[in-house]
C-alpha cells in the first residue's frame, strides 16, 4: 500500500467511525412519542410554545404536543414524571416544563429531545428574581411552592396568613405588571410576595366559598387598569408601600355581581379567566359555559355537547390571541369568533 493510499483509508475510515458516533447519540438522546390521531378525553391546560407548537396537559393520558400536523402523545414510559398534568410553562431557552400534583417533589423538564426530573431541595431561601420561574407544589395542604432559578429548585415553605393557621395549598401563581408574584390558595385567600413581605387579602369572598371552600383561588387575572380579579365578582383596587395609605393595601369592590346580572347567582364564583387582545375578560365556570365581560356588559357563550353542558377547567389566550378551553371529559375546545368548538386535528 503506498502513502497515497494508506491516507485515504485512513480518512474513510475516521469519517465512517464518525458519523456512527454522532447517529449512536442522536439516538441515544431523543425520546419518541406516540403518535396518535385525537387528544385523550381529559385535557385540562393547554399551551402553545415560543415555537408556536401547542402542548395539551391531561390528567390520566399524559401531555400532547401539536405542531400544525403531528399529534404526538408523550407519557411515562418516554420519561414524563407523572400522566397527570397540572401546569406547563417554559424558560427563556425553550425548555418545557410539567408540573404534576402527586405525592412526589419534582417537576418534568424536556428540551426538545428528553425528559429529566428536577427533584426539589427543602429551602427557606425566599427571593425574587426576574428570571426566576414558579411552580405550584403537591396537593396536600402543605402551605408549600417551587421557586426554579434555572439550576435548583428550591421547596419553600409559606409562613402562616396573619390570624389564620389553617392548613392549605397554592392553586394559582400569577405575575403581575410590577414583578411581583401573587398565590392564590385554599382555604386562606391571596397573598402578593415583593421579594421582601408577604401581603395577604383574607376577605370572605376569597376565603369561604359557597361550595364549602371546595373552589380556592385558582385563578388570579390583572385587567388593564391594574385592577386584580380573583375569581369572583369583586374587583381589587391594589397598591404599593408609596401609595399606601391606610392597614389595608387594597380596596375592594362589588364590581359586575353575578356574570348573568342576577344577585344571587351560582356565577358568582369561576375557575380560570383570561384577558383578550381587546381587554375583554373572560370567565370560565364549572358547568354554565364561558362568560365575556367588555367593561359594561356580560356575554354568556354556552360550551355543549349533544345540547348538554360540559364540565369545563381552564381557558387560555394563545400566541395570536385565540382562546383555547380545557374539559374534564371533552377534550379541548377554541374559540372561533362566534362560539366554542370542538378542537381537531
Amino acid at each position: 500500500m503506498n502513502i497515497v493510499t494508506f491516507f485515504y483509508a485512513l480518512v474513510l475510515l475516521t469519517s465512517c467511525n464518525g458519523q456512527t458516533t454522532k447517529q449512536q447519540v442522536k439516538t441515544e438522546n431523543i425520546v419518541i412519542g406516540d403518535t396518535v390521531m385525537e387528544l385523550g378525553n381529559n385535557i385540562m391546560v393547554v399551551y402553545q410554545d415560543k415555537k408556536n407548537v401547542y402542548w395539551f396537559g391531561s390528567w390520566e393520558t399524559g401531555v400532547y404536543k401539536y405542531d400544525g400536523k403531528t399529534l404526538v402523545n408523550y407519557t411515562t414510559k418516554h420519561g414524563l414524571l407523572n400522566n397527570r398534568i397540572d401546569e406547563i410553562k417554559e424558560d427563556k431557552l425553550g425548555n418545557i416544563y410539567f408540573v404534576s400534583a402527586s405525592a412526589t417533589s419534582a417537576i418534568s423538564k424536556f428540551n426538545g429531545n428528553k425528559f429529566t426530573t428536577l427533584t426539589a431541595v427543602p429551602s427557606d431561601n425566599w427571593k425574587l428574581e426576574s428570571t426566576d420561574m414558579w411552580f405550584k407544589y403537591s396537593y396536600g395542604n402543605t402551605g408549600k411552592v417551587y421557586r426554579y432559578d434555572g439550576i435548583t429548585l428550591f421547596e419553600l415553605q409559606f409562613p402562616n396568613p396573619p390570624n389564620l393557621s389553617n392548613p392549605f395549598d397554592v392553586y394559582s401563581i400569577y405575575k403581575d405588571s410590577k414583578g411581583n408574584i401573587w398565590f392564590g390558595t385554599n382555604p386562606v385567600g391571596v397573598c402578593r410576595y415583593d421579594g421582601k413581605s408577604f401581603e395577604w387579602i383574607t376577605e370572605e369572598d376569597v376565603t369561604e366559598f359557597r361550595n364549602e371552600g371546595a373552589n380556592g383561588v385558582r385563578s388570579i387575572t390583572e385587567d388593564k387598569k391594574g385592577d386584580f380579579w380573583f375569581n369572583t365578582e369583586y374587583r381589587y383596587s391594589v397598591y404599593d408601600s408609596t401609595t399606601l395609605k391606610s392597614n389595608k393595601f387594597y380596596t375592594r369592590h362589588e364590581s359586575i355581581g353575578g356574570l348573568d346580572g342576577k344577585k344571587d347567582s351560582n356565577l358568582d364564583e369561576y375557575l380560570s379567566s383570561v384577558i383578550d387582545n381587546k381587554n375583554n375578560l373572560w370567565f370560565v365556570t364549572y358547568l354554565d359555559g364561558v362568560w365575556k365581560y367588555d367593561g359594561t356588559k356580560v356575554t354568556h357563550y354556552p360550551v355543549q355537547d349533544n345540547s348538554v353542558d360540559i364540565s369545563l377547567f381552564s381557558i387560555y389566550k394563545d400566541n395570536n390571541g385565540g382562546l383555547w378551553l380545557g374539559t374534564h371529559e371533552n377534550g379541548a375546545y377554541k374559540f372561533n369568533g362566534i362560539t366554542f368548538e370542538k378542537f381537531e386535528k
